[in-house]
């Protein structure tokens, strides 16, 4: 089933490490310490699959936190979020600032604009893409790495660990990946959902954030309701 206790930590990044490449087991990990009022929390980033060939792809958008949806940042604590628009939870395929435009749904909106917008007024519609980069382990944590900053406020979405644990017992997150569009028969289809994508955002010297949203290449991008592919 979808996740329970989706939410996002709220705190101050302390340190960030790889996994040492002798030692990590099936999924290669950068990880993350982040300090929330009196406690430090675990965060790890899957960035690729170290048995298999399934791949990771990753993309990195620069935003405010008003577009995030959060107007007013969350406490420096663990939150839980309804898995729905509108609560400040992310989702990589239908929230406005992260949501990629593959070429059909670029077309489809083209001629949509088309047909709404004057003549006269017609090439100020300039569409946004965020694609998705591919690469190795290597290149997919040197991605996220450019986006930490060490001392600076962080937001990291996912699924706290232990499962089920009351917020004050929170450990630490993971599954800081899309949580959805994972193929019919794989063990992650009974978790596919919307609105509980995971993702890291840093706020940057200049005020904006630097948002690292990741997935594998087996996750599809466009997905039903119930966050099966589509």
């Amino acid at each position: 089933m979808p996740f329970t206790q989706y939410g996002v930590l709220s705190g101050t990044l302390t340190s960030h490490e790889r996994d040492d490449p002798d030692e990590f087991g099936r999924w290669w990990h950068v990880n993350l310490r982040v300090r929330s009022g009196a406690r430090e929390f675990k965060v790890a980033v899957d960035v690729d699959s170290s048995k298999s060939a399934t791949g990771v792809q990753w993309k990195t958008v620069r935003t405010t936190s008003a577009k995030l949806g959060w107007p007013t940042l969350p406490p420096p604590a663990f939150t839980r979020l309804v898995s729905a628009p509108t609560t400040g939870a992310i989702d990589v395929i239908r929230h406005p600032a992260l949501r990629v435009i593959g070429i059909r749904q670029f077309l489809q909106r083209l001629f949509r604009a088309r047909d709404a917008v004057p003549a006269e007024r017609s090439w100020f519609w300039i569409p946004v893409l965020r694609p998705w980069r591919s690469g190795d382990h290597l290149q997919a944590s040197e991605a996220l790495e450019a986006t930490l900053r060490v001392g600076a406020l962080t937001l990291v979405w996912g699924e706290p660990f232990p499962e089920n644990a009351a917020p004050a017992s929170v450990q630490g997150m993971h599954n800081v990946h899309q949580n959805q569009g994972d193929p019919a028969g794989s063990q992650w289809w009974p978790e596919n959902g919307i609105w509980q994508d995971g993702g890291i955002a840093t706020l940057q010297a200049d005020g904006s954030w630097l948002v690292f949203v990741s997935k594998f290449s087996t996750q599809r991008d466009h997905t039903d309701s119930e966050g099966h592919p589509a």
